[in-house]
């Protein structure tokens, strides 16, 4: 699996999760912290990336273009929004959401649960 790390979440997230194991990139890393949500979303599917984002409107996108991909985990934790935290949090719960992740959904990722929703939205 590939992550693309969006502008909402900082870089810190993204090096531990690279720390980790996983192929991340954020989006400042490639000069698109400006970028429409429309153009990070055209690159993840292009390059088979997962989107992780603390920004609703990748979940629109999708229910717009009505695509199977690429899948997008949203972080709407109140609590605990130090980057070290979030990434220890996604660590923990990457294994039980990866086949969920691959086959296409949306991840919201709350303080008190989890929702997964499968792609396409229609």
């Amino acid at each position: 699996m590939k992550f693309l790390v969006d502008n909402p979440l900082s870089k810190v997230f993204a090096r531990n999760l690279s720390e980790a194991g996983l192929d991340v990139v954020h989006v400042r890393d490639l000069d698109l912290h400006k970028a429409p949500d429309e153009k990070i979303f055209d690159l993840a599917k292009k390059e088979n990336r997962i989107i992780i984002s603390a920004d609703t409107d990748f979940g629109t996108i999708l229910a717009l273009r009505k695509h199977s991909s690429p899948s997008v985990v949203i972080f709407r934790c109140v609590q605990n929004r130090q980057p070290s935290k979030q990434a220890a949090l996604f660590l923990t719960l990457l294994p039980r959401i990866s086949d969920d992740l691959e086959k296409g959904s949306i991840v919201i990722i709350e303080d008190t649960r989890i929702r997964v929703r499968n792609l396409p939205i229609v």
